[in-house]
């Protein structure tokens, strides 16, 4: 079933097929980005928690069911795989939102979307839950950090989308700029105030190790999310051929 577009426009499949490929793309290089940078990481965090162990459950401890190898690859997999679905989400935002923007480039549309993605489902929750290495956390509180970082996400989306409506209130350039800053702050600092907070980290463990992996993760979102922005933004941009200058290659 193909959805309506604008003239020139690929169908919704055609959308949704560059969405992942162009996923796959950033899951690739966020996958490595996450194996270069942010694996040291988690090996002296395990490091950390094995040396704290008792001995005897150390002398006790059964091997694991995953190698670090094993985990190292799997990391890559996993996500090479999120960054496809994010790709498919991607493509369907396009599809819906497109004729709501006021912008007539499409590869800017891609770009924002993307960007808004950034701002919203990842740095806004990175401030209020920042991640903790695999030996940091009490498993016995997983379902509360779940559920916070769930309604942290909801409410950084939400933030975005207060921005763009105070945006449209506004006819002048600055005005819409402060207005739309203003109603993302405001829903976020609410967010911020009503959500619980949540430390969990030893103070023995090491704070630069700490914020060298917290600044690693949110690099690796940072990359697949760039990537995917651009990877994206160009695969939707019409080609113009030097026989048809006026008309874009539908595809």
């Amino acid at each position: 079933m193909s959805a309506s577009f604008p003239a020139g426009q690929p169908r919704f499949v055609s959308l949704l097929l560059r969405g992942l490929l162009a996923g796959l793309i950033a899951g690739l290089l966020a996958g490595g980005f996450a194996f270069v940078f942010g694996e040291p990481h988690v090996d002296a965090a395990i490091a950390i928690e094995e040396a704290a162990a008792p001995a005897s459950s150390t002398d006790a401890a059964e091997d694991p069911l995953v190698s670090r190898n094993g985990q190292k690859a799997g990391l890559v997999l996993a996500t090479t795989l999120y960054g496809i679905a994010m790709g498919g989400l991607l493509a369907t935002a396009y599809t819906l939102l497109r004729r709501r923007f006021r912008i007539a480039a499409d590869s800017r549309v891609a770009l924002v979307l993307a960007g808004s993605a950034l701002v919203g489902a990842v740095l806004v929750p990175w401030v209020k839950y920042p991640p903790n290495p695999p030996a940091v956390g009490d498993p016995a509180t997983i379902n509360q950090r779940t559920w916070s970082y769930l309604a942290v996400l909801v409410l950084g989306l939400v933030a975005v989308w207060a921005a763009v409506i105070a945006a449209r209130t506004q006819t002048v350039e600055w005005r819409r700029a402060v207005a739309a800053t203003l109603a993302f702050v405001v829903v976020v600092s609410v967010a911020y105030l009503l959500l619980p907070g949540i430390q969990e980290v030893p103070e023995s463990f090491p704070a630069a190790l700490l914020w060298e992996f917290r600044i690693t993760s949110l690099g690796v979102q940072a990359v697949l999310w760039t990537v995917l922005g651009l990877a994206f933004a160009a695969l939707v941009t019409p080609r113009v051929t030097a026989a048809e200058p006026a008309a874009a290659v539908a595809a």
